[in-house]
Order: structure tokens, then C-alpha cells, then sequence
């Protein structure tokens, strides 16, 4: 197989920018603080890679290589960890009932935003 299309340094080059990509940050994600509560999700990160390669023969040089590698990665929220004060909470987003609650917070923390900001004012 020709230099160009080293198929094993392709590989090597890939892995090594996953594992550039694969950091904490990307499991757990950045908090986000609105008005007094803290909330930090927590992300799932699937990915697969496939490779292939070969020798054959072409007619006008009697030889040839190729090879080619592909991947695909798929991100999801799996749960939000609601930090309130003294209280700590984890909210799971896959199952039925996290999101839901998740989304019964949604009016509260507006209304600590909205009187956390009329209090600055």
C-alpha cells in the first residue's frame, strides 16, 4: 500500500483527536447558575469507527491501493444536577419523570431571576 494512504496512521490520527475531544467536559457540562440554583448536566457520548483497506491491481499501472475510514458520534443530555443551597438533587432525563420535573422548575427559577434582578435594580 502507497504512503499516501497509510491506513494504520489514519487510525492512530483519528483516535488521537477523540481522545483530544473525549475530555471531562464533555461527559459533565459546564454549570449554569440562574438566580440562586445551580444547574450542571451531564452528557452522554456514543461513537463508533470503521476502517477498511486493500491491494489490487489497475490496468494501466498493474497496481493500486485504497482505503477509507469513517465515524459518527451521537451527544445526549442523560440527567441535570440541580444544586439548590443545602439541597442536591439528580434529575435523570432518560426515564420517564426527570424532564417532566425539570420543566416543573422552569416557573420557579424565572421567578427567582426576575427577583433577583428587580432586587439589583
Amino acid at each position: 500500500m502507497s504512503d499516501s494512504f497509510n491506513i494504520g496512521e489514519n487510525i492512530t490520527n483519528i483516535f488521537e483527536k477523540l481522545e483530544s475531544f473525549l475530555k471531562t467536559k464533555t461527559v459533565v457540562g459546564e454549570p449554569m447558575q440562574v438566580g440562586e440554583i445551580i444547574l450542571v448536566p451531564f452528557i452522554d457520548f456514543t461513537f463508533g469507527l470503521g476502517t477498511s483497506g486493500g491491494n489490487g491491481i489497475e490496468q494501466k499501472s498493474n497496481q493500486g491501493s485504497g482505503g477509507g475510514a469513517c465515524s459518527g458520534g451521537r451527544i445526549s443530555p442523560t440527567a441535570v444536577l440541580v444544586i439548590r443551597g443545602d439541597q442536591v438533587e439528580l434529575l435523570p432525563i432518560e426515564k420517564s419523570g426527570g424532564l417532566e420535573k425539570l420543566i416543573d422548575m422552569v416557573p420557579e427559577i424565572v421567578n427567582k431571576v426576575k427577583d433577583q434582578k428587580c432586587s439589583e435594580e
